[in-house]
């Protein structure tokens, strides 16, 4: 009996493994970073007390597929946070894209380049680095072009995929928002999302000189007020940006919940958040079967 649940534990794991792809971004070094050399590197010990990722110059997508009989033809694009240092690729990243997986939707977590750390504590690094916005200001372009790049991508293989290619979006936690709100105000026809939902973004760091675009898409914003970073107004701005322009946007903010917590469980009302986003995207019919494109 034992041997037959383990035989059935491991295939259980070989078909999920099976669901995770990793996908090259680009053909050899990322545009505009050809000359960095450094390594992608990994840390579970650190000031967050979670798994991180660092060093990212070869951009990266993790595919999570839906199981065949429950795809709905619609694609997110996470984007980890970590202030532009590291990425939280568990409960900001692989722990998003299987909740959704599980519920029909082709989900793609996207490494994004990062600051280059000197150290082996991306977490302690950030505060030796002095005022962040001078030292994450050139990163933060090369993460938009891989945000825009990662649409592009995934439209151009929709039918490899199983997705509609005009039910593509992008979704990002803290500097990943950051990302993910460049990519709404600087698309072009090719890479345009379908939705965006920032969550605790840094509304500071994005590049909005072209300002709120006219055909732009609809957004789903999150954050908690407790935020210790501050940013909850950054939500709110974006909000008042969007709407002012006459665009559709859902905002949501949480008494509690703090900053990071991503898919963490803190028995908070801000552990359901998630589950307001499928709401969000059942409410625009993303959750249903699409149709052909």
């Amino acid at each position: 009996m034992w041997q037959r649940w383990l035989w059935t534990i491991g295939l259980a794991a070989g078909t999920l493994a099976a669901q995770e792809k990793v996908i090259p971004l680009y053909e050899g070094p990322a545009p505009g970073s050809e000359d960095w050399t450094h390594t992608e590197r990994e840390s579970v010990s650190n000031l967050w007390n979670t798994r991180i990722v660092f060093n990212v110059s070869r951009p990266t997508l993790t595919w999570f597929a839906p199981d065949p009989s429950q795809a709905n033809g619609t694609a997110v694009i996470i984007c980890p946070g970590g202030a532009f240092f590291a990425l939280s690729i568990d409960s900001e990243g692989h722990d998003v894209a299987r909740w959704l997986a599980a519920r029909g939707v082709s989900a793609f977590v996207l490494k994004y380049r990062l600051v280059k750390c000197e150290t082996d504590d991306p977490t302690r690094e950030i505060m030796t680095r002095g005022p962040l916005d001078q030292v994450v200001a050139p990163v933060v372009k090369l993460a938009l072009a891989d945000g825009l790049a990662a649409i592009r991508h995934v439209r151009q293989h929709a039918a490899e995929y199983k997705v509609h290619p005009r039910r593509i979006g992008i979704m990002g936690f803290s500097a990943g928002g950051t990302v993910a709100t460049s990519v709404a105000y600087n698309y072009d026809a090719t890479s345009r999302p379908d939705f965006v939902a920032p969550i605790y973004l840094a509304y500071h760091w994005v590049p909005r000189e072209k300002g709120v675009p006219a055909d732009a898409p609809p957004l789903f914003i999150l954050a908690a007020t407790d935020d210790p970073l501050r940013l909850a107004p950054h939500s709110v701005e974006l909000y008042q940006d969007w709407t002012r322009a006459g665009h559709a946007a859902e905002l949501h903010l949480y008494e509690r919940g703090g900053h990071g917590f991503g898919m963490r469980k803190q028995n908070l009302p801000s552990d359901r958040w998630i589950e307001r986003f499928a709401d969000w995207l059942a409410m625009h019919g993303w959750m249903k079967p699409a149709g052909k494109p």
